[in-house]
């Protein structure tokens, strides 16, 4: 596995100016090195426990019972915790908490991307925000993203323009962090790049064309959207495979991939919502 660099940057470096001034008497608190490393010692390995553990990790990270909705349908069951803004304009960070494989036990893909928007909100839940941010697990990614193709089937025409932008993150751990080209918005992986040089970490885009992953869902209704994983190139041999085990997970990785997406997430809510359209 490639060696992967700690980078530490001070909050100021990584997140908008702006955010930083509302919150300096409140409590930002950026996530450690540390608390990935302990993330991973036990992870919900049977698909009937997941949508429980999720839930779990959310209330763990600070989030009360009347902000998490579990909304089920006939092919689904997402979970969305909700971050209220100051308005009504939304940012989704999205992750799918399903799996497949024979003895997989789903953890790069995608138990990484369901920890990382968990520590996202921990984060950003007392900080005074522009939008309102939604935080989503989804279902049934693996069969034909049933999940998020079902929450953004529920959106309105005339709403479509208050989705600033989606980010979803599926299957860190494996590398440093990079971007899914082909599911992905051409200016919000451009902010992406720059931020990734910000934090002073290799940034690479990476193309799977045959790749399908939740961002497509939003494209699909023409709201900005990025996917940001951090896989090899032997990613085939471990995602939807008895390898998908938490040994195979690089704790660091999943790190870096939390911090350039919340620093996205903080950049989207400091824009304008048509900024990455």
């Amino acid at each position: 596995m490639k060696k992967i660099r700690l980078v530490v940057l001070s909050v100021c470096v990584l997140l908008p100016q702006s955010l930083v001034s509302h919150n300096l008497q409140s409590s930002i608190v950026v996530s450690k090195p540390e608390e990935f490393e302990a993330a991973f010692t036990s992870i919900p390995c049977k698909s009937k426990d997941r949508l429980l553990a999720v839930k779990e990790l959310f209330l763990k990270m600070g989030a009360s019972e009347a902000d998490i909705s579990i909304i089920k349908n006939n092919v689904s069951e997402n979970i969305v915790l909700q971050k209220k803004g100051e308005s009504d304009e939304k940012i989704i960070v999205g992750a799918h908490y399903d799996f497949v494989g024979v003895g997989s036990c789903g953890a790069v893909d995608n138990w990484t991307g369901i920890v990382t928007i968990a520590h996202i909100y921990k984060t950003l839940k007392d900080a005074k925000l522009k939008k309102t941010i939604l935080f989503v697990g989804f279902d049934q990614e693996e069969k034909m993203l049933a999940g998020s193709r079902s929450m953004v089937k529920q959106i309105k025409k005339e709403e479509l323009n208050q989705y600033c932008a989606m980010i979803n993150v599926d299957s860190l751990g494996m590398n440093t962090p990079q971007v899914l080209k082909n599911v992905s918005s051409p200016k919000l992986e451009a902010a992406s790049k720059e931020i990734a040089q910000k934090m002073k970490i290799e940034y690479q885009a990476y193309e799977m064309v045959t790749a399908l992953a939740d961002s497509d869902s939003f494209l699909a209704r023409k709201i900005p959207a990025i996917t940001i994983a951090a896989i090899t190139n032997d990613w085939m041999e471990v995602l939807h495979h008895k390898a998908d085990q938490a040994q195979k997970i690089n704790p660091m990785s999943v790190y870096l991939g939390y911090r350039l997406a919340l620093a996205l997430v903080a950049q989207v809510n400091d824009k304008e919502c048509g900024a990455y359209r």
